[in-house]
């Protein structure tokens, strides 16, 4: 039995901490305590500050949003650094920028203890099934200590390199991602438009080479958008939006992920920030398209606009 903190038991961090109850103590925090409140019934232990739980814990976890939610949980007199102790590990599954998951282990390298970037690659379900891809940057030592863990949750669990470097991985993995959504959504939507039944489409798509397993699993989600999201919108848009400051940082083009960054845009003005990625078809369905000199000289017409269904419309 090991003791774990938890800080962060949103959408996926409860199902994660979930997974790492089998068998340990868990003691756990969230800025929503109703959140918690079935692991709780579980046995989760509730501490209210990340402080007070890093004290309890040998093993650490947080996830959250963002660079910024990562310094408010770490950060000040009830943040997880306040409570660290020294010979601790602490596994960081947030997806934030590399160089902030670079900062935050120097400074947990300082209190004796050592920082983990632990991303993960899966949806909801995956987090619940233990079926997720967890990728892991950071001292291979500390790595091995707490592998065991990750595979409680985890269906491939890989060191990647250094600090930072998982991170990196995670957001190449979701330009793909997303990219894939994009271009699947304009394959159907075109399909549809030249009137072929989109759900036939998206069946004979999805079975020709182009059939990854990210289009299998999503592809009914795209025609049938989910009231709860795999993975929204706007958690995307932001992923994204590192991964173009990374590849600004080592000079290199992403040209798909400028398209997706561009798109993911224009679902949030739509309302579809809080919905699934899978989203994007309505998205390309209730936006023009761009006129494009074709090689014969022809100008497509663009296409009609539809009032997304509960989504708010820019004025």
């Amino acid at each position: 039995m090991t003791t774990i903190g938890f800080v962060g038991l949103g959408a996926m961090g409860s199902r994660i901490a979930g997974r790492l109850l089998e068998g340990n103590q868990l003691y756990g925090t969230n800025r929503t305590a109703a959140r918690a409140s079935e692991l709780i019934g579980r046995g989760m232990a509730w501490r209210a500050t990340p402080r007070e739980v890093a004290a309890e814990a040998e093993v650490i976890f947080s996830m959250v949003t963002d660079d910024a939610a990562l310094r408010a949980v770490t950060s000040g007199p009830d943040g997880i650094l306040a409570g660290l102790a020294p010979g601790t590990v602490y596994v960081d599954m947030s997806t934030v920028s590399p160089q902030a998951s670079r900062e935050l282990a120097h400074r947990v390298q300082a209190l004796g203890a050592t920082l983990l970037d632990a991303p993960v690659s899966g949806s909801v379900t995956a987090a619940a099934d233990g079926t997720l891809a967890v990728m892991i940057g950071g001292p291979e030592a500390a790595f091995r200590a707490v592998e065991p863990l990750l595979r409680q949750f985890g269906r491939t669990v890989t060191h990647v390199g250094a600090n930072g470097q998982a991170l990196l991985l995670k957001l190449a993995i979701n330009i793909s991602l997303a990219s894939q959504i994009l271009a699947f959504s304009e394959g159907v939507l075109l399909a549809e438009r030249g009137g072929i039944d989109p759900a036939l489409a998206a069946q004979v798509m999805v079975t020709s080479a182009i059939g990854s397993p990210t289009l299998q699993a999503r592809a009914p989600l795209i025609l049938d958008l989910p009231d709860q999201a795999w993975f929204d919108v706007q958690l995307m848009h932001k992923d994204i939006g590192l991964a173009l400051e990374a590849a600004d940082d080592l000079g290199l083009p992403v040209p798909s992920a400028s398209v997706i960054d561009t798109m993911l845009t224009r679902a949030e003005q739509l309302g579809y920030a809080h919905r699934d990625i899978a989203s994007l078809y309505e998205v390309l369905d209730h936006t023009a398209a761009t006129p494009h000199q074709g090689p014969a000289g022809r100008s497509p017409v663009g296409v009609p606009k539809r009032a997304p269904a509960g989504a708010v419309r820019e004025p």
